[in-house]
């Protein structure tokens, strides 16, 4: 009787001490485990994308942070969509990034503080074809991540009702250029400046530059060029 296959597993992680501890404790239980390398200068998520689905895995463990190859919550969707299964190991507490991780197809996510003994049996579980999250916390995390991508697309919409002006402005305050410093570049008034200031805030429903400047960074926004 011929002994059932090793579950396939691929980790991509760029923390390289991490991901071999991870490596060898599943080696260990019997999981057939490839690391995705990500030292080679010209990787992209484009590569590692190809170079994990090459490994055929049944589950994926997946970093978000992977350094200079770029953001790993792009390669979810994908990784998903190739029927892996995707769990996410983070350092992260965002839960609004957690459940848009969820939303794109993760099935679970772990920070990567989790003792090797859960993320074990988070392991087991997926073998066993288990739930690797309760339904109650996927749907909580969910609609967390739902009202924080409605918050970005209004505060992204009331970012484009700002003139040309009020752009620059606004992109020179997120370079923690002062008023004073504003009005000297443009050869106007303090004045002339902090009233533009103030029709920003008021386009953008806020009530600081503080919450301006933050509110722009959460969304991604900079100040077009040209």
């Amino acid at each position: 009787m011929n002994a059932a296959p090793r579950m396939r597993i691929a980790i991509v992680d760029d923390h390289a001490l991490f991901a071999e501890s991870v490596a060898l404790t599943l080696e260990h239980q019997g999981y057939a485990v490839r690391r995705i390398d990500l030292t080679d200068p010209r990787t992209t998520l484009a590569t590692v994308l190809s170079a994990t689905l090459r490994t055929v895995p049944r589950l994926v463990l997946l970093d978000l942070c992977l350094g200079r190859v770029g953001d790993g919550t792009r390669l979810v969707a994908p990784l998903a969509a190739s029927g892996a299964l995707v769990v996410v190991l983070t350092g992260s507490l965002s839960r609004p990034e957690w459940g848009e991780c969820l939303h794109r197809g993760a099935r679970a996510v772990l920070l990567k503080s989790s003792s090797l003994t859960a993320l074990s049996s988070t392991v087991r579980r997926a073998r066993d074809g288990l739930a690797l999250m309760s339904v109650e916390e996927r749907t909580v995390l969910m609609e967390v991540a739902s009202r924080h991508r409605a918050e970005n697309r209004d505060i992204a919409s009331r970012l484009e009702h700002l003139t040309r002006r009020e752009m620059e402005i606004l992109g020179a305050l997120m370079r923690g250029m002062q008023v004073r410093d504003i009005a000297r570049a443009g050869v106007v008034s303090e004045a002339t400046v902090r009233t533009q200031v103030k029709t920003i805030l008021a386009k953008l429903e806020l009530t600081s530059q503080l919450a301006a400047v933050g509110a722009a960074h959460k969304v991604g926004w900079h100040c077009p060029r040209g």
